[in-house]
């Protein structure tokens, strides 16, 4: 069962988020600010963390601050509640580390359902540390070579296998997941922003994606990633038969889209995954550069 840490200085916040994620069978533990946090957190180990921005003694940009500078707890997600949405804010928060945003007051189911994402979200990365040590002799001795894929899964198999040649393989394995499928998802099956945003309201992004992949339009449709390894640096350049989309604007953490399910990815295969990651022409290409093994 997962486990969560709700912090928040106002009670009533912390009731009406404990009986929301309560009810979708998540175990609930509360603070009233960061230092009660930090002490529960030396003793409990937890899976999400839902956090007020402004609190007495420690607020949330403290706890944040001192969660990502503590390896034990880099890792875990967390989900930043605030009256503070300025633009500056925000951009602050998620440059800090936070995941996702959500400005009070919104709905409870709002948090349920961005709460299941961000957990899902973290499974597969998981998923994808396990997976790539199964491949990680075999793809070590590689230095070029070129990889067709199609599906999702064929995506999600392929990136924590090129991973292992980089130096960073946690780091460059998220990456690669992000650009191989978007390559699938916006490039040949031309989902959109705004319909992979409700889809994934709906928990129904998959399904979409499945439904299109058979499809006459779409099923003929494949994309490649090439690998090219040269002392001490490696290339990726990963295309797709679509006719690309409006890439610029996702290269940052926009602040804006700070509160939606999706638009992050990109952004954070460039801050996290490589050293360089270029877009060519329409999108339909990108190469993406970081130190090889």
């Amino acid at each position: 069962m997962r486990r969560l840490l709700a912090v928040d200085d106002e009670e009533v916040n912390l009731l009406v988020i404990e009986e929301a994620l309560s009810e979708e069978g998540y175990e609930i533990d509360t603070a009233v600010d960061g230092l009660e946090a930090l002490q529960r957190m030396a003793t409990q180990r937890y899976d999400l963390i839902v956090l007020d921005r402004m609190m007495p003694r420690l607020d949330g940009m403290g706890l944040l601050r001192k969660m990502k500078a503590d390896p034990a707890w880099a890792g875990v997600p967390v989900i930043m509640q605030t009256a503070a949405a300025s633009q500056t804010d925000v951009r602050e928060g998620l440059e800090a580390g936070a995941h996702y945003y959500l400005t009070k007051p919104y709905e409870p189911q709002a948090l349920v359902a961005l709460v299941r994402n961000v957990l899902n979200d973290m499974a597969e990365r998981e998923r994808l540390r396990e997976a790539s040590t199964k491949l990680q002799c075999v793809v070590t001795m590689l230095s070029h070579g070129e990889f067709v894929f199609h599906t999702l899964e064929e995506a999600r198999e392929l990136a924590p296998a090129l991973a292992q040649l980089c130096r960073d393989s946690d780091a460059a394995s998220l990456g690669l997941s992000e650009l191989l499928i978007n390559a699938i998802e916006h490039g040949n099956l031309g989902i959109t922003y705004a319909e992979k945003s409700r889809l994934r309201q709906e928990m129904n992004w998959e399904n979409e994606v499945e439904r299109r992949l058979a499809s006459a339009d779409f099923s003929h449709r494949r994309a490649r990633v090439a690998m090219r390894r040269e002392r001490d640096e490696i290339e990726f350049t990963i295309s797709d038969e679509g006719a690309g989309f409006d890439w610029e604007k996702y290269l940052e953490m926009d602040p804006e889209r700070a509160y939606d399910l999706n638009g992050r990815g990109i952004a954070m295969a460039r801050m996290l995954g490589f050293s360089n990651l270029e877009y060519q022409g329409t999108g339909s290409v990108v190469v993406a550069r970081t130190n090889s093994r």
